[in-house]
C-alpha cells in the first residue's frame, strides 16, 4: 500500500511523489510506491516551498518538475473557477492508474508544510487505533474488516451550518441545484484533504452531481465550487467513510480578502510546530498553511531536530 500526494493553490495544482529507492526517472508519478518504501523525510520541506522548474507538455496536463525524491504534475489552475476540481480529478485518475496498490491520496497547498515525518503519516493512516479520536476500535468495532484489518477513512472536512451557505448554494439560480442536490444535503469544507482509494473512486465516477457544480454562477463573489463539490459528493454518498475534519491546520486570525494568515520567517518557531500539531480530533494535524516560501531556511534548521523527528 502507498500513501501519495498532491499539492494545490489558486494557480496550479500539482502532484508529489515520493520514492522509497532511487531509480532511472522515466515517467511523472504522483504516487509513493508499496509498504516497504513509503516515505522519506530528506527534501520534504525544500520541495513543498521553493520555486519549480516547469517543464510544460502539451496536454496542458503536463507540467514536471523534479527535486531529490519528488515530481511533480502540475495543471494551471484559475481562482473562482472550476479548473481546480478538473485537475485534481485527472490528477487522482493518473494516480489510481499508476498503482492499485495506493491507498490514500492527498490535497494540500503549495504553501503547506508537514509537521511530522511522513512515515509518522503512514502510521497514522494505516496502523494506529487511536489516531482518528472521533472513531472507537476495538475488537468488536466496525473500524475493522472480517479480517481484522483496521477500515480506512477520507480525512475531509464537511460543513452544514455556514452561514453563507445558502447563497453560496442559490448562486447558480434558486433551483439549480435541484433534485440532485437539494440545500438539506448541501456542505462546505476545506478544498486540502485526505481521500481513501474507494472515495475517490466515487469522485472520478460521479457525473451526477459535477453535472451541477460545473454550471455557471452568476454571482462571483459566491462562487467556490472547490469547497462543496468534494464535501457535498463524499457527505451524500460516503457518509460513513468521512471523518467530517482536516488533517491541514490553519490559521483564519488576521483574514486579508478571505485568506488565511501567512506565517513568516520570524514566526517560525519549534514553539509554534508544537500548537499547530494541536487537534481535538486527531492525534495531530499533519500539515499546517499558509507558510511563506522565504520560512524555508528556518524551517530546514528545526527540520531534523523537531519536524522529522518522531
Amino acid at each position: 500500500m502507498g500513501f501519495g500526494g498532491f499539492y494545490s493553490h489558486h494557480g496550479v495544482l500539482f502532484g508529489p511523489v515520493l520514492r522509497g529507492k532511487p531509480r532511472r526517472v522515466t515517467k511523472a508519478r504522483l504516487v509513493t510506491h508499496r509498504r516497504d518504501g513509503c516515505w522519506l523525510p530528506s527534501g520534504v520541506l525544500e520541495c513543498s516551498l521553493r520555486r519549480r522548474q516547469q517543464l510544460v507538455g502539451p496536454s496542458g496536463l503536463g507540467s514536471v518538475s523534479r527535486g531529490g525524491c519528488w515530481e511533480f504534475l502540475e495543471a494551471a489552475t484559475a481562482v473562482l473557477g472550476l479548473t481546480l476540481i478538473s485537475a485534481t480529478r485527472r490528477l487522482l485518475a493518473t494516480a489510481i492508474l499508476d498503482d492499485p496498490s495506493n491507498e490514500y491520496f492527498a490535497v494540500v497547498s503549495q504553501y503547506c508544510i508537514p509537521h511530522h515525518s511522513f512515515n509518522y503519516i503512514y502510521r497514522s493512516h494505516f496502523t494506529s487505533k487511536n489516531f482518528d479520536r472521533t472513531s472507537k476500535y476495538d475488537n468488536d468495532s466496525s473500524g475493522f474488516t472480517q479480517y481484522g484489518v483496521l477500515k480506512h477513512k477520507s480525512y475531509i472536512e464537511i460543513l452544514s451550518e455556514e452561514p453563507r451557505l445558502w447563497k453560496r448554494y442559490a448562486a447558480r439560480g434558486r433551483f439549480v441545484m435541484m433534485p440532485e442536490v437539494p440545500f438539506e444535503e448541501f456542505r462546505a469544507g476545506s478544498q486540502f484533504f485526505v481521500l481513501t482509494r474507494k472515495d475517490s473512486l466515487l469522485v472520478l465516477k460521479d457525473r451526477t452531481l459535477w453535472s451541477k457544480f460545473k454550471l455557471p454562477c452568476f454571482r462571483a463573489d459566491e462562487r467556490y465550487p472547490e469547497e462543496h463539490y468534494f464535501p457535498t459528493l463524499l457527505s451524500m454518498q460516503d457518509p460513513n467513510g468521512v471523518t467530517g475534519y482536516t488533517l491541514a491546520r490553519v490559521n483564519w486570525n488576521g483574514t486579508v480578502e478571505g485568506h488565511p494568515h501567512m506565517y513568516k520567517p520570524k514566526e517560525v518557531t519549534p514553539e509554534l510546530i508544537h500548537e499547530l500539531r494541536k487537534s481535538n480530533y486527531s492525534g495531530s494535524y499533519l500539515f499546517a498553511r499558509k507558510f511563506s516560501a522565504d520560512c524555508l531556511r528556518p524551517l530546514m534548521r528545526i527540520a531534523d531536530s523537531l519536524i522529522f523527528r518522531d
